[in-house]
């Protein structure tokens, strides 16, 4: 997510920073470099000129060019500007006065409506919320089908409706009379989608729109489609009124143009974006966050939200304690690599963290999934014993133990060879060396990150 746009403003500030002191003419060229990293990232062009206008503005002055740290001057202006532009704040969720509330999800086919649907439902459901879902689409094949399955996934209640009620307007009145009549606080309709903007398209939805009075219409746009996407968005705005809109895909969208250019351009916020194919890979977006990711400065508060939601509180004290003590066993870091899976994609956390110090190297640090999973498998195949006690392991549980997790020997020297390299390192942690130790460490290879770039 905005890797490509964030690396390329990196080097724009970097070079400012060789500078020293700036002048109009290396702000000038620093603003023509910036401008030609917006249009790369396939930011819409109308809003590239009003955030180079607002920058320059408050760049080109006398305040900033005298300033002591011009550099970091100009990336708080950045910063700002960017926050403006993806929308100053999170916009959240609106809710009817008299349950339940309708939300309308709209988009064309493809854009990953259904799914959406469905992981808004799950949101909605750890959030203190009844969703029920609903499906109009009576158009493509096998559509309400599939919103039957996702709904099932998330363990949220869809209404399939009855024999011979297959017209759009009538599935979703009786939807919203049974989401009533169930105590369920917010009504999710699936609607149909197409290729292209067409006029039948737009009138069934108006339809729905007049019938249900909906409190958000959501517009469901795929990252990957860049400008398609926010052109599409703003013909949806002026012919329907959309509230807001859910950007799926972002994990797979390197240049993050659409994100920076709907709000801009549709005047209407980005509320949700999708950041993996897992039901739980929807995320609230927050402006500010966005803006931290962009200009590399990580994404700290998302990282924690996700291991408070994620990790039990006091197993965590627990495996504090032994790591300091340096006692930590097999079955803690088995323990330990199960409850990080909770977390998400490893990759996706790793692009979380500030672009600064020792940090900077784990953007570029590859995940091996497989590799976490070999591990466990490993650890899964010894008994508590062995778990406990790793000198016990000698040839023939090895030997034992490989068989069992459908693994080879090697693999299960690496792990031991990796585990202990691991009891070092804590040990030269918990010996009160950490701060002078830590700039120079680097994780053990293959456990399971493999070495970072030096």
């Amino acid at each position: 997510m905005f890797d490509n746009l964030s690396d390329k403003l990196q080097r724009v500030f970097k070079n400012l920073r060789g500078e020293g002191k700036l002048s109009a003419e290396n702000m000038e060229a620093a603003l023509r470099e910036i401008r030609m990293a917006l249009l790369e990232a396939d930011v819409h062009f109308k809003v590239v000129k009003q955030l180079i206008e607002n920058i320059k503005v408050k760049a080109v002055g006398e305040e900033v060019l005298g300033a002591l740290s011009p550099s970091q001057q100009v990336i708080k202006i950045v910063h700002e500007e960017l926050i403006k532009i993806l929308g100053s704040h999170e916009s959240k969720l609106r809710y009817a006065n008299d349950p339940p509330s309708v939300f309308l999800i709209v988009g064309l086919q493809g854009s990953g409506k259904t799914t959406s649907t469905g992981k808004l439902a799950r949101w909605l459901s750890k959030n203190g919320h009844r969703p029920m879902v609903v499906s109009v689409d009576v158009y493509r094949p096998a559509a309400r089908e599939q919103l039957k399955v996702v709904a099932r996934d998330v363990g949220q209640p869809i209404y399939e409706g009855v024999p011979g009620e297959t017209a759009p307007l009538d599935l979703a009145r009786s939807a919203r009379r049974e989401a009533t009549n169930t105590g369920r606080d917010v009504l999710l309709v699936d609607t149909a989608g197409r290729l292209h903007i067409d006029d039948d398209l737009m009138v069934e939805l108006q339809q729905l729109k007049d019938q249900l009075n909906p409190v958000e219409i959501l517009f469901v746009a795929d990252a990957m489609t860049g400008q398609d996407a926010v052109k599409s968005a703003d013909e949806f705005h002026k012919r329907l009124g959309i509230t807001g809109v859910i950007l799926t895909k972002m994990d797979g969208d390197a240049r993050g143009g659409g994100a920076l250019s709907i709000r801009h351009v549709t005047g209407q916020p980005l509320k949700f974006v999708g950041v993996g194919e897992k039901l739980d890979a929807l995320e609230p977006f927050h402006p500010d966050r966005a803006a931290n990711r962009i200009l590399g400065m990580g994404d700290i508060l998302s990282f924690i939200e996700k291991a408070e939601q994620a990790i039990d509180k006091k197993s965590a004290v627990e495996m504090q304690r032994k790591l300091m003590e340096n006692d930590f066993s097999l079955e803690d870091f088995r323990n330990q690599l199960k409850q990080l899976r909770k977390l998400g994609p490893l990759e996706s956390l790793l692009g979380m963290m500030p672009n600064v110090g020792v940090l900077k190297q784990l953007k570029d640090v590859k995940v091996d999934e497989k590799e976490i999973n070999r591990v466990v498998a490993i650890i899964d195949s010894m008994t508590p014993r062995e778990r406990d006690n790793h000198m016990i392991i000698n040839g023939s549980r090895r030997r034992r133990i490989a068989r069992g997790s459908g693994t080879s020997v090697q693999d299960v020297n690496q792990l031991l060879k990796q585990y202990a390299e691991a009891r070092k390192m804590m040990k030269t942690f918990s010996g009160g060396f950490m701060g002078k130790k830590l700039g120079k460490m680097k994780l053990p290879g293959g456990f399971p990150f493999g070495n970072l770039p030096s």
